[in-house]
């Protein structure tokens, strides 16, 4: 028997639908949102009860710069710079030319005034790849200053894409050992202390994630253990709601989960990184701790998100099953949705968008392997 929240509603027990109501699914509410538009043509936006409750600024959804982001490091100057060209996106979409061409020569002399900073808070044996990752980053932050000059959107594109890819390259060389001690209650669960990418091959084509091992450990461990162990293999969705998630993960047979070698079903706490936090919550939501207005490291703020999936009656017994999650920015605003704070995100789907938006309850997994990161797994404390 599936036992996860979101298990197909064919299987769900009666007690378990009416278990469910106080949460709020967002399939009830996309779904009634959705039926507003069609009817009305009301934009989805403005049923948001208190303007207050937007979160400031524009909401960061794309998977390379949340990934960056979540890298457990502190730079200033390099951070400001790839903030910097990530926050020209307004600008962009407003045509102010002039004003992107502004922000790209200020990112220029920001990098030539701060190099040497920049090159000090590198270990001495990765001076030399970060003097070549710097040397690239002053090429192609010229090429994005020249783009803007010329008005070229594909260009400016193109480049700053190139620009934050180098960034995240050398903020990767700054991550030093692994942030924070996972707690012995855990010590018998596996964990990934780093990042790891993983290629899940469908019956539509292939998926390319890359999995947050530094923000949570023991559910990108759980996952990634059980990618190598070919678990995912030739499993269906179990679930496929348009605009909402894809799930797998329920295994053939009558368990719910993954079983190890005594024949229990391993479970894994709920856990979630608080920015500012030195390590992880877990088996506690948001709602638990009081933080009604956070924003958790890995947030459920882009299509394609992973998140593991636990039973409504229990934080701590999701074992095999996630979900990829379906953002759509009208039903599911990013720091607006009812899944932060309740469920793990644990990576994001960095290529094959096109085969994510093609995915139904017809499909499945064909294969899941590890393509770089399995070093970073450990099986146990």
């Amino acid at each position: 028997m599936d036992r996860s929240w979101l298990q197909p509603e064919s299987q769900r027990t009666p007690q378990h639908r009416q278990a469910l109501r106080p949460r709020g699914s967002w399939q009830a509410l996309g779904s009634l949102l959705l039926a507003l538009v069609l009817v009305s043509g009301v934009s989805l936006v403005r049923v948001v009860p208190v303007a207050a409750a937007l979160p400031p600024g524009n909401a960061v959804t794309d998977p390379a710069a949340l990934l960056r982001n979540a890298l457990p490091i502190e730079q200033p100057d390099l951070q400001k710079l790839q903030h910097r060209l990530e926050d020209s996106s307004d600008d962009l979409r407003a045509k102010r030319w002039s004003a992107l061409t502004g922000n790209a020569r200020r990112t220029q002399a920001q990098l030539s005034s701060r190099r040497a900073a920049l090159l000090e808070a590198f270990q001495p044996e990765q001076r030399d790849q970060a003097k070549a990752l710097l040397a690239s980053l002053e090429s192609e932050l010229q090429a994005v200053a020249e783009a803007a000059e010329q008005q070229n959107r594909e260009a400016f594109l193109a480049t700053r894409r190139r620009a934050l890819t180098t960034i995240g390259e050398a903020e990767a060389l700054l991550v030093g050992p692994f942030p924070f001690e996972i707690p012995e209650a855990f010590a018998d669960l596996p964990r990934l202390l780093g990042r790891a990418t993983v290629k899940l091959t469908t019956t539509k084509g292939d998926l390319t994630a890359v999995v947050d091992g530094y923000n949570a450990p023991l559910t990108a461990g759980a996952f990634v253990d059980l990618v190598q162990r070919g678990f995912y293999d030739d499993l269906p969705f179990i679930r496929a709601e348009d605009f909402y998630v894809l799930q797998t993960g329920d295994p053939k047979g009558s368990a719910s989960g993954y079983l190890d070698s005594s024949g229990q079903e391993r479970h894994v706490p709920l856990e979630i990184m608080v920015p500012g936090q030195s390590q992880p919550f877990y088996n506690q939501t948001f709602e638990d701790l009081g933080l009604f207005k956070a924003t958790p490291v890995l947030p459920f703020a882009t299509k394609g998100t992973l998140g593991w999936a636990h039973s409504d009656q229990a934080l701590d017994d999701g074992s095999s099953q996630f979900f990829l999650f379906l953002f759509e920015a009208e039903l599911t605003p990013a720091g607006l949705n009812l899944i932060d704070g309740r469920y793990a995100a644990f990576g994001y789907v960095v290529d094959g968008f096109d085969v994510l938006q093609e995915l139904t309850a017809d499909d499945g997994i064909v294969r899941a392997t590890v393509v770089e990161g399995a070093d970073n797994l450990r099986p146990h404390a």
